[in-house]
């Protein structure tokens, strides 16, 4: 099984342009990426162009394309009436906000009838997600940022999630040229859940002055041979990304997940990670 010939990503922010760039390069031959204006779509087509250029200037694409046959495959579209109705995978890279995300892939759904009906989501239930929606199709597909360059997707089934689909995106996953893993579905999967509670104590430990947030992260960088610390790792998510997380996770699981003051005031202050140039590290 290869990469549906049609597929289409709603939402061509960071995690959209780069599950695109990596459906292009995996030999999708007709991808359509749906924003919500014109204003936005042109921004996902300029997102995606980058992120193929700079696969390009490392040498990574595919022996005998370039960034503009590439992008010769893609439409930049407005609202998911405008997804091929033939699409065989249709993956949602929207902000995490569960009625925005029932929305989106039930317009997904009554538009594309064969479709599996994938959410990049990091944290919220996929069951509450697709509970509106043909369950059967429906599953978690986890990417990690940036998408091109990270080996693991997480994929979450939910009760109702048939072994054909979760068959099929394994093997999809696989095409990519990355590794999947399947978990249930349950709040913060393994992923987000796991790397949480390591991000939030090295945030208590910054606000008890148990160390510098340098220092934090390069000891379990050289200590326990992370490729990135758990505070420059935030800043690449997002502090505003983790605190949603972290609130999400605190009223499904309970305190141990609360967020420390010092993310709640950073995020206040607009110090949003690598995206507004100051986090817990400066990254001008």
């Amino acid at each position: 099984m290869t990469i549906p010939e049609s597929v289409g990503v709603i939402g061509g922010g960071t995690m959209g342009a780069g599950i695109a760039h990596v459906l292009l390069t995996a030999g999708a031959a007709r991808l359509a990426v749906v924003e919500s204006d014109e204003e936005r779509a042109d921004a996902a087509r300029s997102a995606v162009g980058t992120s193929l250029q700079g696969a390009a200037d490392r040498g990574k694409l595919p022996e005998g394309t370039t960034v503009d046959s590439l992008l010769e495959r893609v439409r930049f579209v407005v609202g998911a009436g405008e997804l091929p109705d033939d699409a065989g995978l249709v993956v949602e890279a929207v902000p995490e906000r569960i009625d925005l995300k029932q929305q989106i892939l039930g317009d997904v759904a009554r538009r594309c009838p064969d479709a599996v009906l994938a959410s990049n989501t990091s944290s919220l239930s996929v069951a509450a997600i697709g509970a509106e929606l043909p369950a059967e199709r429906v599953i978690g597909m986890h990417f990690f940022n940036p998408v091109p360059a990270q080996k693991l997707v997480e994929l979450i089934r939910t009760p109702q999630t048939s072994d054909a689909t979760v068959d099929r995106a394994r093997e999809w996953v696989g095409d990519l040229g990355k590794t999947p893993i399947v978990v249930d579905d349950s709040p913060g999967f393994a992923t987000s859940r796991l790397g949480l509670v390591v991000g939030l104590e090295a945030i208590r430990m910054v606000e008890e002055g148990v160390a510098s947030a340098e220092d934090i992260d390069t000891g379990m960088e050289l200590g326990y041979r992370w490729p990135m610390g758990p505070l420059r790792l935030t800043d690449v998510v997002g502090l505003d990304v983790r605190l949603a997380i972290a609130e999400h996770l605190e009223r499904e699981l309970g305190e141990r997940f609360a967020p420390p003051q010092l993310l709640r005031d950073k995020v206040e202050r607009g110090e949003l990670g690598r995206k507004s140039g100051q986090g817990f590290h400066s990254w001008d």
